[in-house]
């Protein structure tokens, strides 16, 4: 088995760390465990251009970094691995439909690199593909995803994080309520989802017209330390066409590693200009969407616009449900339980400590025993890791962009 995140951003991305190059992105996905990486932004010409400098074709699909950058960002023994790159990139389509204007943003897989070429002429015929690296262009999602068929018919097309209010096939403020609605005729070319940070599986098994479809989940990380805070788990050969099969079928898909929903940005309703936080079942209560301390409308949450689709109850679960795990990062723990701020120097040190003694991030947020940490001089870290083992976390829910926040 093998964990990949294929969702991300480069640092030709607008509000992206300088630090995504496919050095950076190779070490960190080292340090955490993952072992295909969505190269992300992948139409953008100045992005592709150092892909094909610094990346070399690996015969299988995906792409690894050049043999002499392989030492350049060394990582411990312990986390030593091989890692591969897939061609990704996120599109965002803003147009109107149905006397709305709709924003849906979303992710193609590419298994060459002759794919996102043939996209590049394609897709500068509509807009400028080069001011940001998620292009933001004035096109009809279904346009776009005939587009893809045609250009790139082995590429995958995945809508992205569905429940985003802003920005998203099913999101409250400019999304459809159902992929029919969007895609039309298209639809059947779609088969899988990315269900975001703030919803998680039990959330979108509740809403049955998604059941055909695979619940995949990614970072979306537009920093080198935020890889794999979400990804997914294949039990299959390490290649395009093995891992699009399993996306496809579901067969070797071995579920997601999972943000818990609350800590995502917009799991709750609220206006955070007047720090409002509010459940969904509060809003109904209240009988409007606006804020009581302003009056301005609030942005409706993750979790409402769920429930406002579900057709089924909480304990329902599909029979082709996939495994899921939810986890906090590493340094997130580690600052709780020594009581300091995650980007301190004593939480960064403990890390890598804990990474030297241990392996990578993954691992030992899944796989180590507690007695293991204990032993390596960390018991209260062993103690948090078992308490998010067992969901015994405490969260102020996420909303209006505001993360949530975690306690133990």
């Amino acid at each position: 088995m093998f964990f990949a995140d294929l969702h991300i951003h480069s640092h030709y991305s607008i509000a992206t760390s300088r630090g995504m190059t496919p050095e950076t992105l190779a070490r960190w996905a080292r340090l955490k465990g993952v072992t295909v990486v969505g190269t992300g932004d992948a139409i953008h010409p100045g992005w592709l251009r150092e892909l094909g400098r610094k990346l070399d074709f690996a015969g299988n699909g995906l792409f690894v970094l050049r043999e002499e950058l392989q030492n350049i960002t060394p990582v411990p023994a312990s986390c030593a691995s091989d890692v591969y790159f897939m061609m990704s990139t996120e599109i965002s389509c803003i147009y109107s439909k149905r006397g709305r204007t709709r924003k849906v943003h979303c992710i193609v897989l590419f298994n060459d690199m002759e794919g996102p070429f043939r996209l590049q002429k394609r897709l500068a015929r509509v807009g400028n593909i080069a001011s940001d690296g998620r292009p933001i262009l004035g096109m009809d999602a279904e346009r776009l995803l005939e587009t893809v068929i045609e250009e790139c018919p082995e590429a995958l097309f995945i809508p992205a994080h569905i429940w985003t209010p802003h920005f998203s096939v099913l999101g409250s403020t400019s999304g459809f309520d159902s992929l029919e609605e969007c895609f039309e005729e298209l639809t059947g070319h779609i088969y899988a989802v990315e269900t975001g940070l703030s919803s998680d599986p039990p959330m979108n098994w509740r809403v049955s017209s998604l059941d055909r479809l695979t619940l995949v989940s990614n970072s979306d990380a537009h920093s080198p330390e935020k890889l794999g805070r979400e990804a997914n788990i294949f039990d299959t050969e390490i290649s395009f066409d093995a891992m699009a099969h399993a996306i496809r079928t579901r067969g070797g898909f071995a579920g997601t590693i999972e943000f818990f929903p609350e800590e995502g940005k917009y799991h709750y309703d609220g206006h955070r200009p007047c720090k409002v936080r509010m459940s969904p079942e509060k809003t109904v209560e209240r009988g409007d969407n606006r804020c009581p301390a302003c009056g301005k409308k609030m942005t409706p949450g993750v979790l409402g616009r769920v429930l406002r689709l579900a057709d089924r109850g909480r304990d329902e679960i599909p029979g082709n449900a996939k495994p899921y795990h939810s986890l906090i990062s590493l340094k997130a723990i580690i600052a709780q339980a020594l009581g300091m701020g995650a980007g301190t120097k004593k939480v960064d040190s403990v890390y890598f400590d804990l990474l030297e003694k241990l392996g990578n991030e993954l691992n030992i947020l899944l796989n180590v025993p507690a007695a293991a940490l204990s032993d390596a001089g960390y018991p209260a870290i062993a103690d948090a890791i078992d308490r998010v083992r067992s969901r015994g976390v405490s969260i102020e829910p996420g909303y209006d962009g505001e993360y949530g926040k975690i306690r133990f």
